[in-house]
């Protein structure tokens, strides 16, 4: 597959394609609005870092966690990191652990946070050789007999996400943690705001053993 090939094409199935393509045309109306938003508002990666001794426990100093099953935060869009902090704050994504951890935090508290943590390097990882094939088709092709999605079509190639449509970076990311979240988007349970049906649709075409896979996938990406 060559992804630069102009007669290319993502195979998204068409409901899918169509909130693809509203988002994306919404993400870039709103680029523009908020960078000059960004601008002025932006949080501050040295109050951030002081605010962060409390997550360190789980997510790492720097933002690298040293636990499959809690996230690494280091280098994730700082937008999609303040969009999910809010969204445990706000009881709109059920976790009792972060809820109790980030209850008291303020909007500036938030981008401070976002800030520094998107400000830091992950530490790379790898794929084991009997993930990669399974992991790497379903990621780069998706399975268009299924009508299932490439992932690249919103994490892009290289598992760095898209930034303005808050799609997260998935590049690096332990493989557990990965795995918890989509199967929690297959069965349901995860109800945050966003993009929420585009990812239970997908989520929900893939067998486990594909889950798995190309969870193991994504950690090895850089």
């Amino acid at each position: 597959m060559n992804i630069s090939d102009p007669n290319y094409s993502l195979n998204l199935p068409i409901d899918i394609y169509k909130r693809f393509c509203f988002v994306t045309l919404a993400c870039v109306a709103m680029a523009t609005p908020f960078q000059a938003h960004s601008q002025t508002e932006n949080g501050d990666p040295n109050q951030g870092q002081l605010k962060a001794v409390t997550c360190a426990a789980c997510h790492g100093a720097d933002g690298n966690s040293m636990i499959g099953e809690w996230p690494s935060l280091a280098g994730q869009h700082d937008r999609y990191l303040r969009q999910q902090i809010a969204t445990f704050r706000d009881g709109q994504r059920e976790n009792l652990l972060m809820a109790s951890f980030v209850a008291g935090l303020s909007d500036a508290d938030i981008a401070d946070l976002a800030a520094y943590f998107s400000s830091q390097n992950l530490q790379g990882k790898t794929t084991a050789p009997e993930y990669l094939d399974i992991g790497q088709n379903i990621y780069l092709n998706g399975d268009p007999l299924r009508n299932l999605p490439a992932c690249t079509a919103c994490h892009g190639p290289d598992g760095k996400g898209n930034a303005y449509a808050a799609y997260p970076s998935l590049a690096g990311q332990h493989a557990q943690y990965t795995q918890n979240q989509l199967i929690t988007y297959s069965n349901g349970t995860r109800t945050t705001l966003g993009n929420i049906e585009i990812m239970r649709d997908i989520a929900s075409l893939l067998t486990e053993e594909e889950i798995e896979a190309v969870s193991h996938f994504v950690q090895g990406l850089r």
